[in-house]
């Protein structure tokens, strides 16, 4: 078979799943808001189910409700029946996914989530199958053609369903108002959560790391303590340690090209008063607008007296996986 056969066959799979998607459009109707209500209301998790790649869907489901706002889990069907049913709560609302709507897994337990009066949301293809008629809620996942050219694999089919539940999964997210930081909530290790939840006070440089010195030290002392801290920079603080100026790598460029005498020069005659600091509980992103906005690399962390608590690197930043 030559390249641009295969090519062929790519594209029409690609076709028939975005015309299957696109029938979707029209089944987003009163049955979708009825799930979206049954969701809303939920006291408890949304319980997903399926077998088979119904099964690989609704844990993908179930993972996107979750991460979204919605608390909820896949459950086996097989597994079910054998124990895994006592995972369902009476506050709980089960979403079961089957094309048929007749998977023997899932028909057997449908009386057991009738006992426990808890609302049964069914997505199949098949509208007058059993799983639709005992749900309290249907919703149609029906495509005319699977991409498989023999109509067998569930291709289209599964393509539709995680379709309908990402559209329900961020329906949910829109009406229950979660926002970026709810977001960061559930993905505390990935960038947005960093970028969101990590604090300046967490990642700065504190105790013998801070470089600072007096307001009477020379010039050459001062830099003595910057080569030792290695943070290109330090900070002068008064006899009760609080901040009153900084003087950094840019400054000793220019100190230098002024032919001061670096042994004999007191650093606050030289230093840079007052300079751009942050507090301990802002957040590290705010850290990193405000060296963008200033295009500085190094913060001082002050504290409501303005005494010296840490000093912030972009390194730090970095290493944290802020930046």
């Amino acid at each position: 078979m030559d390249h641009p056969e295969l090519i062929r066959l790519g594209r029409k799979v690609l076709e028939i799943e975005r015309d299957a998607i696109e029938a979707l459009f029209a089944r987003v109707d009163g049955s979708f808001v009825q799930a979206c209500e049954l969701m809303l209301a939920c006291q408890g998790r949304v319980v997903v189910t399926g077998m088979g790649k119904s099964g690989h869907i609704g844990n993908k489901i179930a993972a996107t409700l979750a991460s979204t706002g919605t608390p909820a889990f896949y459950v086996h069907p097989g597994e079910a029946s054998h124990g895994d049913l006592g995972m369902i709560t009476r506050q709980d609302v089960v979403l079961a996914i089957s094309y048929s709507g007749e998977t023997s897994e899932i028909v057997t337990i449908l009386p057991l989530i009738k006992r426990l009066g808890v609302p049964l949301i069914a997505m199949t293809g098949k509208p007058a199958s059993t799983l639709a008629q005992q749900a309290n809620v249907h919703i149609d996942v029906s495509v005319a053609l699977e991409a498989c050219p023999m109509n067998l694999a569930p291709t289209s089919s599964t393509t539709v369903t995680l379709a309908m539940g990402d559209a329900l999964a961020i329906a949910l997210l829109e009406a229950r108002g979660f926002t970026e930081a709810d977001f960061a909530l559930t993905h505390p290790g990935g960038s947005l959560g960093r970028r969101l939840l990590l604090k300046v006070g967490e990642i700065m440089n504190t105790g013998e790391r801070i470089p600072r010195v007096g307001s009477e030290v020379t010039l050459s002392a001062a830099l003595l303590e910057m080569s030792r801290k290695g943070l290109g920079i330090t900070a002068i603080v008064d006899d009760d340690d609080h901040a009153i100026g900084v003087f950094t790598d840019g400054d000793l460029r220019r100190v230098l090209d002024s032919g001061v005498d670096i042994h004999h020069t007191p650093i606050e005659q030289v230093m840079t008063r007052g300079g751009h600091s942050v507090g301990a509980d802002q957040l590290a992103a705010e850290a990193v607008n405000l060296m963008e906005r200033h295009k500085i690399t190094v913060l001082l962390v002050l504290d409501a007296d303005q005494r010296i608590q840490g000093v912030l690197h972009m390194h730090d930043l970095l290493r944290a996986g802020v930046v």
